[in-house]
């Protein structure tokens, strides 16, 4: 046959190759733009390499249309370039398969985190491979059946068991998806998975009867050219939609076409809208410090933990401080907000908690295994041990030498003077209103006249 859908080079042929070479351009700039412009620190763990694993599937799955539809001509003188390899294996394990898995394993995730309200018995990197071998052994099987033609298309009874199989991944989907329907989620996730689901079976859909169109009248020559356009033009936009949403935590997503609120959220408290979270107020009552008193009773004075804080940090040791500071961040949290508590408590364990965790702190394993494995990721005692332990350790390395290091001076040095004006303002009577005054710049929603804005400054209060 002469058309154009089969020698190539149809101006919809190009169309497509053109729509789908511009999302994975955006796709790709996603990817580097964050590291290499914004320089957002790379996340460890699953919120980073899932979302990487996502990609490449991304780019197996449109470039496997592209070379199994003969979009790109050439002569098929190398193993590599057998239909085999781009039809079935790229297509399939390495690109629909390997893109939806990732899916389930991020829903998967959701299930026992908020439903179970544990963290999942099976890690990730195990989970996604066993999920993935329904379609490493359907590939297997075909390879060996050969029902492939020189077209690379499939003949017809072939569809229905490989339809069937892209069909349950999405049920698959709908299932975990149905079991957190009912959890109040604080970032749009269950809003997310849905939309992954309709644009996941909307694109089966459309790949069904654009391939059954394209096998059963290939002498239609329109046909022919409108499925093939089809096929590539929404296999693109899968990949765009599915990276327009995320299903990952604020602090965590960072591989996402979708454009974020201008607000950046320095802590997990924050983003929570947990009251007073990271906030020291101007006309607080300054606290008088006993170094005499109990480390873990001086450490609830904000004022203080934050000049603790900066001590351990130049000893290098501040990562148990900051710890306490996000268990009391969490300890705000009413009990009855479940959900609230159980993001708060996930962050902490990702943070502090896992082995090889950013901001990994010294507990005894006893005390590490009893997080890991509880039964209830909102029980208000689930870093009581842990953070008893680490307040001994402050204690014995740093309570002495914080005394008579510059941070206390410079500490009480300030506290004085805050002491002096709050009487001064207590005897005048002086009206610090936030509006006008240019004093209190955190509170003055046009601080921004007298302090530059930048990512460490609280511009949201």
């Amino acid at each position: 046959m002469g058309s154009c859908a089969v020698e190539g080079g149809c101006p919809s042929d190009y169309i497509a190759i053109v729509i789908s070479s511009i999302s994975m351009i955006l796709l790709l700039s996603r990817i580097i733009v964050p590291f290499a412009v914004h320089k957002i620190p790379r996340c460890k763990g699953s919120g980073f390499w899932i979302p990487t694993i996502q990609v490449f599937a991304s780019f197996s799955l449109v470039l496997s249309i592209v070379l199994s539809l003969n979009f790109l001509k050439f002569k098929k003188r190398h193993w590599w370039q057998s239909c085999y390899v781009w039809a079935v294996w790229i297509e399939g394990p390495l690109g629909f398969g390997l893109l939806l898995s990732c899916r389930i394993a991020q829903a998967f995730q959701l299930y026992y985190i908020f439903v179970k309200r544990r963290l999942p018995p099976i890690r990730s990197y195990v989970f996604l491979p066993l999920i993935l071998l329904p379609w490493i052994g359907g590939a297997v099987f075909l390879h060996i059946r050969k029902p492939l033609n020189d077209r690379c298309h499939m003949e017809f009874p072939w569809i229905v068991p490989v339809t069937s199989l892209h069909t349950l991944y999405v049920i698959a989907l709908v299932g975990f998806t149905g079991a957190v329907r009912h959890i109040e989620f604080r970032f749009d996730e269950l809003r997310d998975l849905w939309h992954g689901i309709l644009v996941s079976a909307s694109s089966i859909g459309v790949w069904v009867a654009a391939y059954v169109s394209n096998e059963i009248h290939d002498d239609i020559s329109w046909l022919q050219v409108a499925s093939r356009f089809l096929l590539l033009v929404m296999a693109g936009i899968l990949v765009l939609t599915l990276f327009s949403i995320s299903s990952s935590q604020p602090l965590l997503s960072q591989i996402s076409l979708r454009k974020r609120e201008p607000l950046e959220f320095e802590t997990m408290g924050k983003a929570l809208g947990i009251p007073d979270s990271g906030l020291l107020f101007q006309r607080e009552p300054p606290a008088m410090i006993n170094p005499s008193e109990p480390l873990d009773k001086l450490l609830e004075d904000k004022r203080f933990r934050q000049s603790f804080m900066a001590f351990a940090d130049s000893c290098l040791a501040g990562e148990s401080v900051q710890f306490y500071d996000e268990v009391h961040e969490l300890g705000k949290i009413p009990l009855e907000d479940s959900v609230s508590r159980i993001y708060m408590a996930r962050h902490i364990i990702e943070k502090y908690i896992k082995a090889g965790a950013t901001m990994e702190v010294n507990i005894s394993h006893r005390s590490r295994q009893e997080i890991l494995t509880t039964s209830n990721l909102a029980d208000p005692h689930l870093f009581s041990n842990a953070l008893n332990e680490l307040i001994q350790l402050m204690k014995m390395n740093l309570g002495n030498d914080y005394w008579s290091s510059t941070f206390f001076l410079k500490f009480k040095g300030d506290s004085s003077m805050r002491s002096n004006d709050h009487d001064l303002e207590q005897l005048t009577g002086w009206n610090y209103s936030p509006r006008l005054s240019s004093v209190h710049g955190v509170d003055d929603p046009f601080h921004q006249e007298h302090f530059s804005k930048g990512p460490g400054c609280d511009s949201f209060d």
